[in-house]
C-alpha cells in the first residue's frame, strides 16, 4: 500500500485527506493518506522515514520545508515555497502547485479592468499568487502585519485610493479559518465596488466574514474551493510521473 500525506501544524479541518481518499475509492487505488500535523518542521526526518510516496505541505511549513528537500521545480525555485514534495530516484523534489491552481480558478474572472491586485499575508501561499500575477502581468503590492519591502504597507495603511487602484484583492492569511469563522482582515470594505474581485484562498467556512462584507459592499468574491482541487489534481499527476 502506497502512502501519501499532508505535512502542516493544525489539520483537524483539512481538504486534502477527504479528497485524496475520495479519489483513492473512487480509482480503486490501493493507498492511504494521512495527515502528519507536526510541532516543529524538524520532524519532517520522521515523516520520510515512512517513506511516502507523496506528501502535500500547508499552513506554516511551505518555506521551512525547503532545506530537508534535494532538488526543486522552477516554480519553486522562483516562488520559493513548496506545497508539494515529490520522491523520485531517492530524492525529495519540491514543487509548487499553488501556482497552478490559482491561476486555474481566477482565469475565468479576470478582466481588463484587473491590472493591479492586492495580496493580504506574505506567507508561502501568497508568494504563489504573486507569481502567478506577475505571470499574467498583473502588478501587484503586499499588505503585511510586519511590512518589510518598498510594496509592502501596514493593514492601518490600506486606503480608499489603494482599494481603488487595485480591483483584485486576495486574502492569504488563515484569518477566517474554522472554527474562527468570525474573524477577519482589517479592510475598509466600503471602498469595493462592482469592479472588484475578492478572493480568499480560505475553503473552510465556505464563505468567509471577510468574503461576506466583501459581497455585501458590491464585489464578485471567490473562495479557495477550486484553487485545491485544482493544485490537488497536479500534484497527484506530478506524483504519477507527470509533469
Amino acid at each position: 500500500m502506497e502512502l501519501y500525506g499532508l505535512v502542516g501544524k493544525t489539520l483537524v479541518y483539512s481538504f486534502s485527506r477527504n479528497f485524496f481518499e475520495k479519489l483513492f475509492t473512487e480509482q480503486r487505488i490501493d493507498a492511504e493518506y494521512r495527515n502528519f500535523e507536526l510541532k516543529e518542521i524538524e520532524q519532517i526526518r520522521k515523516v520520510f522515514e515512512l517513506d511516502p510516496s507523496g506528501l502535500n505541505v500547508t499552513i506554516p511549513y511551505k518555506e521551512s520545508i525547503i532545506p530537508y528537500l534535494d532538488d526543486f521545480s522552477d516554480e519553486v525555485k522562483e516562488i520559493g515555497a513548496v506545497n508539494v514534495v515529490q520522491f523520485n530516484a531517492g530524492k525529495k523534489i519540491g514543487h509548487n502547485t499553488d501556482a497552478y491552481g490559482f491561476h486555474q480558478s481566477i482565469k475565468p474572472f479576470l478582466t481588463n479592468k484587473h491590472e493591479r491586485a492586492m495580496i493580504l499575508g506574505t506567507g508561502g501561499a501568497s508568494k504563489a499568487v504573486a507569481y502567478v500575477f506577475k505571470k499574467i502581468g498583473i502588478d501587484v503590492i503586499f499588505v503585511s502585519r510586519s511590512p518589510k519591502g518598498p510594496k509592502e504597507f501596514p493593514y492601518e495603511a490600506v486606503n480608499e485610493h489603494m482599494v481603488n487602484a487595485c480591483k483584485v484583492v486576495v486574502n492569504c492569511t488563515p484569518v477566517g479559518t474554522f472554527p474562527d469563522g468570525d474573524e477577519s482582515v482589517l479592510f475598509p470594505y466600503l471602498h469595493l465596488t462592482p469592479d472588484h474581485l475578492v478572493v480568499d484562498l480560505i475553503y473552510n467556512p465556505e464563505k468567509t466574514k471577510f468574503l461576506q462584507l466583501s459581497e455585501a459592499n458590491g464585489a464578485i468574491i471567490l473562495n479557495g474551493e477550486s484553487m485545491l482541487k485544482e493544485q490537488a489534481l497536479k500534484a497527484w499527476a506530478i506524483w504519477q510521473g507527470g509533469k
